[in-house]
């Protein structure tokens, strides 16, 4: 159960930081009072909820303000303005021709990720899936335990005659997640959740990797980027139960603090491609 608490943000400063840790420690005492074996039934689809069927009466005030003392670092993504950041120099060859192209993204819990592409406009599927392992470890258990190479990853169909790899990119670095943050996105932690981009041909490889040297050039952000470029084996898709997440679960908290507002950044900010716009 403890585990789950983890899972709460810190904070974006060192006061809501301070408050935040005593509070998820307070938190983390009161329920191993009420469940000593740490084992609560779970809900996989409602992690928020495991927590209020576990959690006494006192507890649940401590819940509300480790999120409120977290809410604001990671759900708008890397808290730039886009417009702001430059658009990409190359493309990769095969835009010009090929009908239907893939890009494979990391960028932590894939169903923020998920949410925020599926709104483009040329975009025509989005999964959720793995990337970075083995066939054998391809699966939610595995990949959450952070016991495998794999990352929370998105397969984007898309044409790039109404959409170009470059827009892709630019929407993935500053809306979809934080590209500075190592090994995690806000308070979900570990290699599953890094930022990463799984490139299927040498032009991707090198239009991205450009990119990102432009964005770092730019000072677009504070700290240098953590993305890393992988060569993509193969993508998995994940659980059904994963897909369309945040469509199935509008009213999910965790949804409703870190994906939604990705979208609404999303559409004030690149109105031009957003679907139906």
């Amino acid at each position: 159960m403890t585990e789950l608490i983890d899972r709460f943000p810190l904070g974006c400063n060192a006061l809501t930081r301070g408050v935040a840790g005593a509070t998820r420690l307070r938190i983390r005492i009161l329920i191993q009072r009420r469940d000593p074996s740490h084992r609560a039934a779970r809900d996989p689809l409602r992690p928020d909820q495991n927590l209020m069927r576990a959690a006494t009466p006192t507890a649940l005030v401590f819940v509300w303000l480790v999120m409120l003392a977290g809410v604001g670092c990671d759900r708008h993504g890397p808290g730039i303005d886009p417009t702001q950041a430059p658009d990409p120099q190359i493309e990769p060859a095969e835009s010009a021709t090929d009908a239907q192209q893939t890009a494979v993204f990391a960028g932590g819990c894939f169903w923020c990720t998920e949410v925020v592409f599926e709104q483009l406009a040329g975009v025509s599927s989005v999964v959720s899936g793995y990337a970075g392992g083995t066939a054998q470890t391809a699966n939610y258990r595995d990949v959450s335990s952070g016991g495998s190479d794999h990352a929370e990853a998105i397969r984007i169909i898309y044409d790039p005659e109404k959409i170009t790899y470059g827009k892709l990119l630019k929407v993935f670095f500053t809306v979809a997640h934080d590209p500075t943050q190592k090994d995690r996105q806000g308070y979900d932690t570990g290699r599953q959740y890094r930022s990463a981009i799984f490139y299927d041909s040498e032009d991707k490889k090198s239009a991205a990797r450009e990119y990102i040297r432009q964005l770092d050039e730019s000072g677009a952000f504070k700290r240098p980027l953590a993305t890393t470029l992988e060569a993509l084996d193969h993508f998995y898709p994940a659980e059904e139960y994963h897909q369309d997440y945040v469509g199935h679960h509008p009213d999910n908290r965790y949804v409703v603090i870190n994906a939604l507002p990705k979208v609404e950044k999303l559409r004030t900010k690149f109105p031009d491609i957003v679907r139906g716009r």
